[in-house]
């Protein structure tokens, strides 16, 4: 248990005995939004019903009860509310041992007790672009992963990438009518999306392209003929691109799912759902009719007897279902399909499946400009936009360090390209459109990623400038009497945070909890580091600086990893 934890639930024992009554718990015991209330903060409104008195009455009855020998800590009432004034050096001491010992696990917790959670995400199309808004799906579902790995579950990433659709038949359509004699570039997953663009336009108002990619998605179906082994192929190349973007995002599924894999299993499954009547057929067609839960209608076969999307889907579920045997089963997705998966979930508990099923939607990325579309090609591909942001990145980096090799720049610009598109994908919460500028990502101030890492790389400089025995050597004694500045207490204080933040992004599936949670320790310690020496104070001064300041590189290092994002040593 964390030091925090044990402190709150220290307060939370000796108010249920003050009291007489036993309804406190550790997380009752809150930060206040204001320092001047206090470092912790008890709301005494409940209590005051069981004790039948004004929560203005309880507060100060409570306080004339609970002795600051008892709790380890101040007391006082403000109105309805006890506040909790903590010991600054001991605070300090406590957080600086239990980093120290905990070193990467600080701020993880068994609360999960290694409860399977399956997480689906990053459901991109072959044979499409790759693009910005792909990314938020990719490095939600990755940061929810982590999230959750880090709070005690055993989470399995995977991965179900859509091979199979009608966008296909497109795009194959476009290589046979305008590609047949060009060669093929060393990029082949990139250029299919050129090709799906073109695709796209091309069919615009062209019935007879049209007719002739329903023939072509038949035989694809059929699984035979010149379209099948031109899809196998042009398959292949998506794949390779898509596995590509994950060694680069440092992205690992557990399993990787095709939607080609469950169709026809899914029609066997559609069949018997027919025949039990939870499927019935409507003009030709073989819909989920669930009127009666107001979710409408879901179609699974049309009228012409081709597939859609359920078909896959409940075969998928099926699969997972048989392979891993979740408790819980999270479909990373954006929120356009919030419908959909409410009624694919209830198709889901028809057939049986017991185990939690959840959907988490995010809202759209745009550009500066406008919202993005695959089909007018109005996108920054990933491959493009990694490119731009390579070269900005590299630009910078050899203009602040000239005597760097061009590995090093290129090693160090990665981390910091990478870290900017995964920190603008997660910052903000689910529910909120991101506009996504690159060159907004790589500010060194505000906030970024790239402020993040310059902070960490700003307290490693610190100590690697310190000399012995402050420099990065394991000190066996510290004097915690020398850390009495105001801004010290704030530091421990803030990184005494970290575990609660890990809890409640984990409660609400939200990683922006993490990101700004960072930011503000970042800024806690500039804010620290420009008023306090470091490396010029007395040497049992700097000793215990440098022991603190390590402690929050250590917290910063665990916060990005959550977020997959890299720390950088020099910047």
């Amino acid at each position: 248990m964390n030091s925090i934890y044990k402190i709150k639930n220290k307060i939370a024992e000796e108010v249920n005995r003050a009291s007489g009554k036993k309804i406190i718990v550790a997380d009752d015991i809150i930060f206040p939004p204001n320092n001047n209330f206090g470092d912790l903060s008890l709301s005494c409104f409940d209590l005051a019903k069981e004790m039948k008195l004004s929560p203005v009455e309880t507060a100060c009855r409570l306080v004339g009860k609970i002795k600051p020998t008892d709790v380890g800590c101040g007391v006082k009432a403000a109105g309805p509310y006890l506040n909790f004034i903590l010991n600054k050096i001991g605070l300090v001491k406590d957080v600086i041992n239990e980093i120290e010992k905990n070193k990467d696990d600080y701020g993880t917790n068994n609360d999960g007790k290694k409860q399977k959670i399956l997480i689906e995400y990053s459901n991109a199309n072959t044979h499409k672009e790759y693009h910005v808004g792909h990314l938020r799906n990719i490095c939600y579902g990755d940061t929810i992963n982590r999230i959750l790995l880090a709070n005690g579950y055993k989470a399995i990433p995977v991965s179900y990438i859509n091979d199979f659709g009608i966008h296909i038949a497109k795009t194959i359509w476009a290589l046979e009518n305008f590609y047949k004699k060009e060669k093929t570039p060393i990029d082949k997953g990139y250029f299919l999306g050129k090709v799906y663009v073109r695709a796209a336009k091309e069919m615009s108002d062209n019935e007879e392209a049209k007719e002739a990619v329903g023939t072509i998605m038949k035989q694809i179906e059929s699984r035979q003929g010149v379209e099948y082994k031109l899809w196998q192929k042009t398959r292949k190349w998506s794949i390779d691109g898509f596995a590509k973007i994950y060694k680069e995002l440092g992205i690992k599924f557990d399993h990787i799912f095709y939607e080609s894999e469950f169709i026809d299993e899914g029609l066997d499954i559609v069949s018997k759902l027919y025949k039990k009547e939870i499927l019935v057929k409507s003009q030709g067609a073989i819909i989920a009719d669930l009127e009666k839960e107001k979710l409408g209608v879901l179609m699974f076969i049309r009228s012409d007897g081709t597939a859609l999307y359920p078909v896959a889907d409940i075969a998928l579920a099926e699969g997972k279902k048989k392979k891993y045997k979740p408790s819980k089963s999270i479909y990373i997705v954006d929120i356009r399909q919030g419908q959909y998966f409410k009624q694919l979930f209830s198709v889901l508990e028809k057939l049986g499946h017991k185990e939690d099923l959840i959907h988490l939607g995010y809202d759209f990325v745009k550009l500066p400009d406008g919202m993005m579309s695959s089909r007018t090609g109005n996108v920054i591909t990933y491959k493009e936009l990694h490119e731009q942001a390579m070269k900005k990145a590299k630009g910078e980096t050899k203009k602040r360090h000239k005597d760097w090799s061009d590995k090093k720049i290129t090693q160090t610009a990665e981390k910091i390209v990478i870290g900017a598109i995964k920190f603008e994908m997660i910052k903000v919460g689910a529910d909120k459109t991101i506009t996504f500028d690159i060159n907004q990502a790589l500010r060194f101030d505000g906030f970024t990623a790239a402020y993040l890492q310059y902070t960490y790389a700003r307290i490693n400089s610190i100590i690697q400038k310190a000399n012995p025995p402050a420099g990065g050597q394991k000190i066996k004694k510290i004097d915690y009497s020398n850390l009495n500045h105001e801004k010290e207490g704030e530091l421990a204080l803030k990184m005494f945070k970290y575990p609660i933040a890990v809890k409640r992004a984990n409660k609400d599936y939200d990683p922006s909890e993490i990101a700004k949670y960072l930011f503000e320790l970042a800024q806690t310690f500039n804010d620290y580091y420009h008023d306090v020496s470091v490396l010029k104070a007395k040497e049992e001064i700097k000793i215990a600086r440098l022991a603190l300041i390590k402690s929050v590189n250590q917290t910063i290092k665990n916060g990005l990893k959550i977020l997959g994002i890299e720390v950088v040593k020099e910047m």
